[in-house]
């Protein structure tokens, strides 16, 4: 019984999201600063590089704004900040102002094993910022011969956090319907595997906390439009 249950609802999504998209809502545009404005020092902690993408790339997601970038670890020494190149940090923000045409998210799970990847291991984890909010994220290890990396990734969509692709995908529905809004994001922080697991797991979580506080400003909140 509760296995039609939950197929009848997911029809009623599915079906409410195709005469969402038939429809010609004009979406509000919300108020954020543009990725070309975030900070390449973060923290007096990481010094960054714009990477960019390849415009056939860019041509296939349709993004309305993003950003691809390397930050290196800056630590103290005697003769000042020096920059530490093991253990970057790659950092790669997707944002669509609407996600009624087709025009979405890539999931990293369709995309890495596209590119190569094979997925070792992946969980959902939850994770204090440094504002003392907790979130769920995903953590992942993947491989492609000999090299391996630990991404952290989540979509950040009209003020919420989430982990699941379905549950994204739900919040995108009821927002459509509720607040005239499909704006969204993906999030993604990939750090290599140098030594052991776990040091990339710490650099990740580092580098997260010290993102997160600024991560807000570049992306619109929860507010409904008016």
């Amino acid at each position: 019984m509760k296995h039609w249950a939950f197929v009848v609802a997911v029809v009623m999504l599915v079906s409410t999201w195709g005469s969402l998209q038939m429809l010609s809502h004009g979406e509000p545009v919300l108020a954020k600063k543009p990725f070309v404005e975030f900070p390449l020092t973060i923290s007096n902690s990481w010094r960054g590089k714009e990477l960019g993408m390849a415009q056939d790339i860019l041509d296939v997601l349709k993004l309305t704004d993003y950003m691809m970038r390397v930050y290196i670890p800056v630590v103290s020494e005697p003769k000042g900040p020096v920059h530490r190149p093991a253990l970057p940090a790659y950092l790669y923000v997707g944002f669509y102002q609407s996600q009624r045409t087709g025009s979405s998210y890539h999931s990293p799970k369709n995309c890495l094993p596209g590119a190569g990847w094979q997925f070792v291991e992946s969980e959902p984890v939850t994770v204090t910022t440094s504002r003392g909010k907790e979130v769920t994220i995903n953590k992942v290890l993947i491989q492609k011969g000999l090299d391996k990396q630990v991404i952290f990734y989540w979509y950040q969509d009209r003020g919420r956090v989430v982990a699941s692709e379905y549950w994204a995908k739900a919040y995108l529905i009821w927002d459509a319907m509720t607040k005239n809004r499909t704006d969204g994001a993906l999030v993604r922080i990939s750090v290599p595997v140098a030594g052991n697991v776990e040091e990339a797991d710490r650099q990740g979580f580092l580098f997260l906390q010290d993102l997160w506080p600024l991560l807000g400003e570049y992306l619109p909140d929860d507010q409904i439009p008016t």
